[in-house]
């Protein structure tokens, strides 16, 4: 009887192994290339399982003041993006680097970055909340907004710490970011969003943030679910901006950052024990990045990807990298895309509860114009491990 019952369970692993899903991969524009610019995009995924996403829109960056948010759904009903609608617009100031996020009671949260002087520095961190009326077929209505102002924890003494390490006091560079560190203005001025935020067992929530001023990435925490928040030390580094943060089963906190500073340009790597109040410096690991922007979740099975430019230089070669050892190695790698022009940047990241992983980015097409527009790509774990 023994006997034939490990047969059995054998014959269903056997069976469920031959059941294993195959890699799938699929991608799409959500609207029409155009001459006008679309960058920044932000995914999630909705309680009723539509897909949202956000971008900033309009005639520049920070220079302009015609940029706002705008964004698209997915139902899951169907199989073609909406019309595209506004998700938020300041009327003569540039709202950019929106950031989607779902959160554990159901609420609909955007971050992103009003730009006030039209420069980085000038930013005014900013968000909304969708508590109930997130359900609409088209643009979320939102019923809470507000600003977060932060005062990052002991700027000037890690500052000081970190020039000291890197023999940078008495240079010209050492000796602007402390002053920056000791201006009040500049210190609590230019923090925005990039990546996703996430939650912790503890429900604390952790916004990923960053300044160009300084070149320095910063946590923003709250433990009453977004109604206060605080800020960690700076993640001090050779450049490093736009951190997004994983957390290990042990508890550590991996924050991958992108490469704003000298070469060798690399993917930056910092690391936190007490839920991101406190940071190691960054550091460089062997990943190259060309000075863009970055995103690394955690999978439902444990194992997480990496999505990024692959290349030191250009961005025309967008690459998603999967690791079973929590970031340690990265052992298999695809690309979404990779082109001898254009430009594929800037991802967003989520896998949703299905399994399948979605990534949104900007989608440049080379020419006079160039032509942008934000694409949509689906795929499975066994798409990236059965390699290119």
């Amino acid at each position: 009887m023994r006997r034939n019952f490990a047969a059995l369970l054998v014959s269903c692993v056997s069976s469920t192994s031959l059941l294993a899903a195959s890699p799938e991969f699929k991608s799409e524009q959500i609207f029409a290339p155009e001459p006008i610019h679309d960058h920044a995009s932000s995914i999630v995924e909705l309680a009723n399982g539509d897909l949202l996403v956000c971008w900033y829109h309009g005639s520049g960056e920070r220079q302009a003041d015609d940029v706002k948010i705008e964004g698209a759904r997915l139902q899951k009903a169907k199989h073609e993006w909406s019309p595209r609608f506004d998700m938020f617009d300041t009327p003569g100031f540039p709202d950019t680097n929106p950031v989607l996020y779902f959160d554990s009671r159901q609420h609909l949260w955007m971050f992103w970055g009003l730009i006030v002087a039209n420069q980085w520095e000038t930013a005014i961190l900013k968000y909304v909340r969708s508590d109930t009326q997130w359900k609409t077929a088209a643009a979320p209505k939102w019923q809470w907004s507000s600003e977060i102002l932060l005062k990052p924890a002991n700027l000037v003494e890690r500052t000081k710490e970190y020039l000291d390490q890197k023999n940078m006091t008495s240079t010209e560079r050492g000796a602007k970011l402390l002053a920056h560190a000791g201006d009040k203005y500049f210190a609590r001025m230019g923090w925005f969003t990039r990546t996703h935020p996430i939650e912790l067992p503890s429900g604390r929530m952790l916004l990923p943030l960053y300044s160009d001023g300084y070149s320095f990435g910063l946590i923003a925490m709250s433990d009453d679910h977004g109604e206060t928040w605080q800020a960690s030390e700076p993640i001090i580094g050779g450049g490093g901006v736009q951190p997004s943060v994983v957390r290990r089963k042990s508890g550590e906190l991996v924050a991958y950052l992108r490469d704003n500073g000298p070469p060798p340009k690399r993917i930056l790597i910092s690391y936190s024990k007490d839920d991101g109040k406190s940071w190691t410096f960054a550091e460089d690991t062997n990943l190259p990045n060309p000075g863009s922007s970055i995103e690394a979740i955690a999978l439902k099975d444990g194992r997480w990807i990496l999505v990024y430019n692959d290349t030191e230089r250009q961005r025309n070669s967008l690459a998603v990298s999967m690791s079973d050892d929590e970031g340690r190695t990265w052992k298999w790698t695809r690309h979404i895309e990779k082109a001898d022009s254009g430009s594929f940047h800037y991802p967003s990241v989520i896998q949703t509860r299905d399994g399948a992983i979605h990534v949104t980015y900007s989608r440049y097409t080379a020419g006079k114009p160039e032509l942008q527009t934000i694409a949509h790509a689906r795929f499975n774990e066994e798409w990236i491990a059965a390699g290119q």
